[in-house]
């Protein structure tokens, strides 16, 4: 097929875009919440922290006392009470008096600082503090993070550490996300086998099973995994029973671009293929299309275009449907060598970076499994570009930051 005749990449992307809509929301434990999409704003309850709280192991004390003070010429105060974290003191301390506090204890009324330890040193109930202080110093204030009130978190949050830390200090141990998509995944062929030493015949290890799975799973969706002879009836019955219970389905094998290709057909007969044929490579012979009003992304069964066509057109919707929307990154390194390329047609290429260089791979076929182990990015060419100079500038979309 002509290039003339394929869609731009950009004009498939945008099509899958219109036909994906966010999953159903659902209230979860904090407990649970690790690498879940956050579904509503975070408002906070409280104050973080709620009081005044000492920043250092030492003693609390009213900073006036210590004006004019150093070293040589250290004063002393009279210990009052001692406190730890997780207590208080009920004193209200006067002029040269101080508490003994720890790291997280709250400031007891009066005092307005606190000396670190290493600037004292204690004979009974004295100490003799060798240094002056600024009223507030190694003191947190109330509300230092953040205020009631105020909104700690946005929708559309990946939940990490520390998203999850501030929704706990906010005062919440649940939190609404959006619910994980579950994909149906139809590998296609005749001649897929799972793992096994002895092959007979025709047969060809089904690699696709796991390399789909995986960047299923990467992208923070739920998959089963499922198989078809390249059988028309077989097919359409896994179509019709599958999105009955799923939410998407991805299917690899059967899109080459030309009449009789299997699942192309079955989704044409059930639904509307929007897209079949790309001007991507590798990948060209990408569909995409909507069955029972749910999204259906057609992968090539040769793994290397699979996984192409996973990152550049199921990766991202995969996490809209979760509510979350990022921005690849893309950094800028120089070619190592000539790339040549083709106007009207996006490549992806694999390669691998070392410093300042990029290195693309002089392997090539979309049924090389080893070049996406030896290469650790893809150098993209845009449709608008015939090729890249040795020492040129080109676009990098490291691998590493395609995972959620």
């Amino acid at each position: 097929m002509f290039l003339s005749k394929l869609m731009p990449l950009d004009d498939a992307q945008k099509i899958i875009n219109t036909f994906t809509e966010s999953t159903d929301v659902e209230e979860i434990s904090l407990e649970e919440a690790y690498q879940r999409v956050n579904a509503q704003e975070i408002i906070s309850t409280l104050n973080s922290p709620p009081f005044d709280r000492s920043a250092m192991d030492g003693y609390a004390l009213l900073a006036e006392d210590s004006f004019g003070h150093s070293e040589t010429n250290p004063f002393q105060l009279k210990v009052m009470d001692r406190i730890g974290a997780g207590q208080k003191s009920d004193l209200k301390l006067k002029p040269g008096e101080a508490i003994k506090i720890s790291t997280g204890a709250p400031i007891p009324s009066g005092a307005n600082a606190v000396v670190m330890e290493e600037f004292t040193h204690e004979e009974g109930d004295i100490i003799h503090v060798e240094t002056s202080l600024t009223p507030g110093e190694n003191v947190s204030p109330a509300g230092e993070d953040f205020n009631k009130g105020d909104t700690v978190l946005e929708k559309g949050k990946l939940l990490g550490p520390a998203e999850l830390a501030i929704i706990a200090s906010a005062g919440f141990d649940h939190v609404s996300v959006y619910k994980k998509p579950r994909i149906a995944v139809l590998i296609t062929g005749s001649e897929l086998v799972m793992p096994k030493k002895d092959l007979e015949g025709a047969e060809i290890i089904n690699s696709n099973h796991f390399t789909i799975k995986s960047m299923v799973e990467s992208c923070m969706a739920v998959p089963e995994m499922f198989h078809s002879i390249d059988d028309a009836q077989l097919v359409e019955e896994r179509f019709n029973e599958l999105l009955k219970d799923y939410d998407t389905l991805i299917t690899t094998g059967g899109t080459a671009i030309s009449k009789g290709d299997v699942v192309v057909d079955v989704a044409q007969k059930l639904g509307e293929v929007h897209v079949h044929g790309v001007s991507l490579r590798p990948g060209k012979p990408f569909g995409f299309a909507q069955v029972q009003g749910k999204p259906v992304f057609m992968l090539s069964g040769f793994p290397v275009a699979a996984m192409v066509q996973f990152d550049v057109f199921a990766r991202e919707a995969l996490l809209k449907m979760q509510g979350f929307k990022r921005n690849p990154l893309l950094v800028h390194k120089k070619a190592a060598r000539k790339i040549a390329s083709t106007l009207g047609r996006t490549d992806y290429i694999r390669a691998r970076m070392e410093g300042e260089m990029v290195h693309p791979l002089k392997i090539k076929g979309s049924g090389i499994i080893r070049s996406m182990v030896e290469s650790d990015s893809y150098i993209i060419i845009p449709e608008n570009l015939e090729g890249i100079e040795e020492g040129d500038q080109c676009q990098i979309l490291p691998y590493h930051s395609l995972k959620a």
